[in-house]
């Protein structure tokens, strides 16, 4: 039987070690059962609560692949303790007939999901619940609940029984004061990003050791985050402010306000940095900024933002601009922002100073988009490209093969001498020898036989011919969907063209910018070999037609590292313009 082990530790708490202990026992057992490790899946310091695990992914994958017959771990809660998740890899494993063992449960049933996941459930919410009243009665003698704040420093000692005491802190001097620098800048009417580049300029250290930038000192009001509304700089221990909940679809934390009589507050004037008075000037500006907010339709007073409430988790926010979140800076690597009403820049430069980022130029965005659209259009499937990396698709691809060829004769050599064996061992059944002693040799050999004929039955199929029209089918698809950019649904090419973009990269030059686009090659052959099915070009390329999803295979094996920069990447210079 093909075995493979999964084994997973959840947290810091627990040792390192955890994964080479689960696999020593796991192994044990392989080898008393006489069954054959195919692989190994991990995942370290990760949740059970979340499928969303690398090792456990992997697992699933190579499960779909039929790669094993047996799935072994310590306990059924190394694989999850999502009631949920765990009846899912119940279900596919069961439909692939994959088995599931346990060292702890045995082979696993319909009844171990059931009541094994309940219990796996209840125990992830008590422990929930019992370390929310641990933190809680913490908090309430004065300590930490986690985690420091700027502006403080461990204290680490041990008490009369030799203990060590967690969760005491002391203010640190030096970040005292810097605290305090921020919150006279700020009543004396300096915002928090001309805050935050003063001190990337003087080269303070921001919170994390990297460079400060307004959110980190402005941060949300409505949840006591950002320097300037940590109530613990004037002596107040505020948590439970916040509920967090995983998310289903993502498994991500996503954190909820909880009400005012759910919150914890303790006075702890001993750590208190920022007096009275400049607290309440800082509170008094914050008030009169949002009392100025005010809706651009009716010119009413709005509340602050902070108190609006939460977007409902399903609401999905498309990007605004054509390349949002594609855009990046060619000096440090940041994001671009839209910075005015027609004009692209530096996210870091404009936020964290000259000291992160010199690069405060600016591009106009209808300029940007005319000329990526234009490189998308003519460049990015140049036809002297396309042949460079044609003919180099072809020649690594002949060379994988003969490779391949030679992998195949030998698993084929051997599988000839495999089922050879199996006759001599099955004649001498035939001729009187003990069952006793052929059974296990028998059964080694015909495991090994059924897995050499799923490896030939599985080797990868001869390259595809990458058709010679393929660029000009490309361009046609691409200036169609630019055309559908200005069209009244334009949602889906605006999608699509998206797609066909890895990233824009921005540098800055003497009198303008620098534009390298840099393309999703994938996309791009699957958009054209897309457009190659289409009827009315089905009649060139009947003989050399395959699919996209089979193209983008070969060029994931072939061009993954080396090819695929012949194609994907191309510079295009764009000159500034007048705004």
């Amino acid at each position: 039987m093909r075995v493979v082990i999964y084994a997973r530790y959840s947290s810091d708490q627990q040792r390192e070690a955890s994964i080479e202990d689960q696999l020593r026992i796991c192994k044990e057992r392989i080898a008393r059962e006489g069954w054959e490790l195919v692989q190994v899946f991990q995942n370290r310091a990760r949740s059970g609560a979340s499928s969303l695990r690398a090792g456990y992914q992997a697992l699933l994958a190579d499960a779909r692949e039929g790669g094993f017959d047996i799935v072994l771990a310590e306990a059924l809660d190394r694989l999850s303790r999502d009631q949920e998740d765990i009846a899912a890899l119940y279900k596919r494993l069961n439909f692939a007939g994959i088995k599931i063992v346990t060292l702890a449960e045995g082979e696993i049933s319909e009844l171990h999901v059931g009541l094994k996941g309940t219990m796996n459930a209840l125990f992830l919410k008590d422990l929930a619940a019992k370390t929310h009243r641990g933190v809680r009665g913490r908090v309430e003698a004065g300590h930490s609940g986690g985690g420091n704040a700027y502006g403080y420093q461990v204290v680490r000692r041990i008490d009369a029984n030799g203990q060590p005491v967690t969760g005491e802190r002391e203010i640190d001097p030096a970040q005292a004061a810097i605290v305090t620098r921020i919150f006279q800048a700020y009543a004396d009417g300096l915002s928090p990003k001309r805050i935050a580049l003063d001190l990337n300029a003087a080269g303070i250290p921001g919170p994390r050791g990297g460079a400060w930038s307004s959110s980190t000192i402005n941060g949300n009001r409505g949840r006591g985050t950002g320097i300037l509304n940590n109530t613990l700089y004037v002596g107040q221990l505020s948590w439970n402010r916040l509920a967090y909940a995983k998310d289903p679809e993502t498994g991500r934390r996503r954190s909820r306000p909880r009400t005012a009589q759910e919150q914890v507050i303790t006075e702890v004037p001993q750590l208190r940095i920022v007096d009275e008075a400049l607290w309440t000037a800082a509170r008094t500006r914050q008030a009169g900024l949002d009392q100025r907010a005010t809706t651009p339709e009716t010119g009413d007073t709005t509340a602050s933002l902070a108190s609006l409430p939460p977007r409902p988790f399903w609401s999905k926010q498309r990007p605004r601009y054509l390349f949002s979140g594609l855009m990046q800076c060619g000096v440090c690597g940041g994001g671009f922002s839209k910075i005015s009403a027609l004009h692209f820049g530096c996210s870091t430069a404009r936020n964290k100073g000259e000291t992160v980022c010199t690069n405060l130029r600016t591009i106009r965005r209808d300029v940007l988009e005319q000329r990526a659209l234009q490189t998308l259009r003519t460049r990015l499937m140049d036809p002297e490209l396309y042949q460079a990396f044609a003919e180099a698709f072809v020649a690594e691809w002949n060379s994988l093969q003969g490779n391949a060829s030679a992998d195949r004769a030998a698993q084929e050599s051997e599988l000839k001498q495999v089922c050879q064996q199996i006759e001599r061992l099955v004649d001498a059944l035939v001729n009187g020898t003990p069952a006793a002693a052929v059974n296990a040799r028998l059964q080694r050999f015909e495991q090994r036989r059924l897995q050499l004929e799923a490896e030939l039955e599985a080797a990868v199929s001869a390259a595809p011919r990458l058709h010679p029209a393929l660029p000009e089918l490309y361009r046609a698809k691409v200036a169609d969907l630019v055309t559908a950019l200005d069209g009244e649904d334009a949602t889906a090419a605006r999608e699509q063209v998206r797609s066909l973009i890895e990233h824009i990269t921005l540098h800055p030059e003497a009198d303008g910018y620098r534009v390298e686009v840099r393309g999703e090659l994938s996309s791009i052959l699957a958009l054209a070999d897309t457009s190659a099915s289409a009827p009315s070009r089905r009649k060139n390329q009947k003989a050399a037609s395959v699919s996209a999803a089979a193209l983008k295979m070969q060029v994931k094996v072939v061009a993954g590292t080396r090819n695929q920069r012949t194609l994907s990447s191309i510079e295009t210079p764009i000159l500034k313009r007048a705004a």
